[in-house]
């Protein structure tokens, strides 16, 4: 499920996305993007690795040294520099969120874009295929979906696209129709008492 994505994640994001694509396309965009998801795979796997990322007890050129002794001729330059400037500017904790937004501007330049599915319960492939279908004729994009479950949900579906959520959950359409009704009702009522008083005072 797509996480939240802040301005500063995306700002670092585009940053890296346009120096990589410079230094050379799409083959070294892609290489940068995939050391960045390495990266963050680590940190997803090692608690000790993330809090060394994180921790502000560690001074900016302590975890400078040791970031070059980790991903020295192991990583891209361009992506130990990118490291390297986070770690200067206190934003290595926003990794996650900056390999994030690299990923959409990534899918977004392939002309694909990555959408969560919600449901109630699992997907058949003939319903993936179904959403996909639907998704391509009304954004003109290549749907890269992500499905889920939420068991709290009545039925229908929720997407979420980029920062967009879509919710055609039955539960939310419930509640916009009571929503609707209290505030259409109550709507009426008052209308309907004006008009007596102003039949009773002529």
């Amino acid at each position: 499920m797509a996480m939240h994505i802040d301005a500063v994640a995306r700002v670092y994001a585009r940053s890296l996305f346009e120096e990589a694509r410079n230094a050379g396309g799409a083959e070294k965009l892609a290489e940068v993007a995939g050391e960045l998801e390495t990266i963050c795979e680590i940190g997803r796997g090692d608690r000790r690795f993330r809090e060394f990322l994180a921790s502000p007890i560690i001074g900016t050129e302590d975890r400078g040294r040791s970031l070059r002794q980790i991903f020295a001729n192991r990583v891209t330059d361009l992506t130990l520099r990118f490291l390297l400037l986070l770690n200067r500017k206190h934003r290595l904790g926003n990794l996650e969120s900056i390999n994030a937004a690299l990923d959409q501007l990534v899918q977004s330049s392939l002309g694909r874009i990555e959408v969560d599915v919600i449901t109630a319960a699992p997907l058949g492939d003939q319903q993936r295929q179904f959403i996909a279908e639907r998704i391509r004729a009304a954004l003109g994009q290549e749907p890269v979906l992500h499905a889920s479950t939420d068991p709290t949900m009545i039925g229908g579906i929720r997407l979420r696209v980029g920062d967009r959520l879509i919710d055609g959950s039955i539960a939310t359409r419930l509640g916009r129709l009571r929503t609707g009704l209290l505030t259409g009702g109550d709507a009426a009522v008052r209308a309907r008492a004006a008009r007596i008083i102003e039949d009773r005072e002529h």
